[in-house]
């Protein structure tokens, strides 16, 4: 199954959603494959290489049905992306991970666009500015998968259809100011 998004997973912003991602066991691995390619492009350089690999983390999301089963996901790509930048709990990059991984990997029912108290599913859509800083808009789900039936071509006019407004736009942040929430 991998091997079908081979190329895919080998881009460091190529985004992936598991609809029922369960405890991560295909998001992991496509984790794995973009942090390879972090390490090979810009392992030389140190400030690179760790916001490269944020942005790698920043493109996987999920959703799970199973509270335990959340959890277990987030610990396990977080666990993947510790041991990259060998950093722990208390460091600022961990800490700026597993605030990424609280938005990406939500708690919710894919078929229903809904989280557990019925609201519907937003994912933020992250992006390296560069310099250190990151940009993050919200964009509800359910506007999401309507942009595959989108009518008419993806590049006429599509700030004028709903499906590409942001729901929430954030200023950009660093990996500080993402950990200190």
């Amino acid at each position: 199954m991998l091997d079908l998004v081979k190329d895919e997973s080998e881009r460091i912003d190529a985004r992936f959603l598991e609809p029922a991602c369960g405890s991560g066991n295909f998001l992991v691995p496509v984790l794995r494959r973009k942090l390879a390619t972090v390490g090979a492009r810009y392992g030389k350089s140190e400030f690179e290489s760790r916001h490269q690999g944020l942005l790698a983390l920043m493109s996987i999301y999920g959703i799970e049905l199973l509270g335990d089963n959340v959890a277990e996901c987030r610990a396990n790509l977080l666990g993947v992306y510790a041991d990259y930048l060998q950093v722990n709990a208390n460091d600022t990059w961990y800490r700026g991970a597993r605030a990424v991984l609280e938005v990406n990997i939500i708690h919710g029912d894919a078929l229903r666009m809904t989280d557990l108290h019925g609201e519907p599913l937003t994912f933020p859509e992250w992006g390296y500015l560069g310099g250190g800083r990151y940009q993050r808009r919200d964009f509800r789900y359910r506007d999401l998968t309507q942009r595959a039936s989108f009518d008419g071509t993806l590049w006429e006019q599509p700030e004028l259809h709903e499906a590409f407004m942001p729901a929430r736009n954030f200023a950009p942040m660093t990996v500080r100011e993402l950990a200190d929430g």
